[in-house]
């Protein structure tokens, strides 16, 4: 069985400011960036195989500053990204509420044959290990509606830098 701590990415400058960032790569803001650090403390004394991010700067800038207690690299993956929020990416969110969704934004379907997609990989690649892996809000509630196999709604959304752990 493969253990997943999966975590959200530390708070960023688009996060307080409420920009819709997708799958921009996002900067950690000073607050994110102890976020990260608390993360690396809580984890310091914990036996974990591999560090695993999504390839968006704010994710994986997270994931580095925890791998460095354990002195591993980090791997990347796209499968992690935030979802693509289309045209309404780079928008103060506010402004969004009545609007119309615009066609190229990322299918709730697509969204979560990723997350059993990156599952899967991690059953594949790491079985029997444990993985820290860095996402974003959206993927990590996809990746937990599938695994509880509930819908989207019903999972508790994660806050900056906060871990879950998943038996895979």
């Amino acid at each position: 069985m493969t253990t997943l701590l999966l975590v959200r990415h530390g708070e960023t400058v688009d996060n307080v400011n409420q920009v819709m960032q997708g799958q921009t790569q996002g900067q950690l803001n000073d607050n994110g960036i102890r976020q990260a650090e608390a993360v690396a403390d809580q984890m310091a004394g914990r036996h974990i195989d591999v560090f695993v991010a999504s390839d968006l700067k704010r994710s994986f800038d997270t994931c580095t500053i925890i791998a460095s207690r354990h002195g591993k690299p980090v791997v990347t993956t796209p499968l992690l990204r935030e979802r693509d929020w289309g045209d309404f990416t780079g928008m103060f969110i506010p402004d969004l509420k009545d609007k119309p969704w615009p066609a190229n934004i990322e299918t709730m379907a697509h969204l979560k044959q990723r997350a059993k997609d990156f599952m899967d990989m991690l059953r594949h690649d790491y079985p029997g290990q444990t993985v820290l892996a860095v996402g974003h809000g959206i993927i990590n509630k996809a990746i937990q509606s599938v695994y509880y196999n509930k819908p989207m709604h019903e999972v508790q959304k994660m806050m900056n830098a906060e871990v879950r752990t998943l038996e895979l």
